[in-house]
């Protein structure tokens, strides 16, 4: 006998579509791939660290970033500071933002500066909207770190 089909709740999928199959709704299930990759590069210029994000800052991407950040702020020589460069991120969202405000509070426990860079567009709006950019040593120039 073949166990139920559950989903990450515990929900018997069959049982469920059945009950609404039975009240005349259509459940379609879309697999939905990842979100397009985040590609992070990590330069040391000095004793300063630049972390160049190039992608999509998501819900699945936000780990990865998350990853790379603690890594950073776990090494027996730390930079003195962490420039974030965003000038390549093509989309943003809270998560990522939450993110960034964790790597802010660490670094900030270490006394590490964390800047951000290349800030503009809808990423900008979002900083602004939700009421962080304050938070953020922040440019909005669309140049990059050299």
């Amino acid at each position: 006998m073949q166990a139920p089909d559950r989903d990450s709740t515990g929900v018997n999928q069959d049982r469920a579509f059945k009950s609404l199959s039975r009240l005349g709704v259509v459940v379609m299930q879309i697999a939905i791939p990842p979100s397009s990759e985040l590609e992070i590069l990590v330069d040391q210029v000095g004793k300063d660290t630049i972390v160049r994000l190039s992608g999509r800052v998501d819900v699945d991407s936000s780990p990865d970033l998350r990853g790379h950040v603690r890594t950073l702020l776990s090494k027996e020589q730390l930079p003195q500071t962490i420039i974030v460069d965003l000038t390549a991120v093509s989309y943003i969202e809270t998560s990522g933002i939450a993110t960034l405000i964790e790597a802010l509070r660490i670094a900030r426990h270490h006394q590490i500066n964390l800047r951000l860079q290349g800030l503009g567009g809808a990423a900008l709006r979002l900083f602004e909207v939700t009421g962080v950019l304050a938070l953020f040593e922040a440019s909005n120039s669309a140049q990059k770190v050299s």
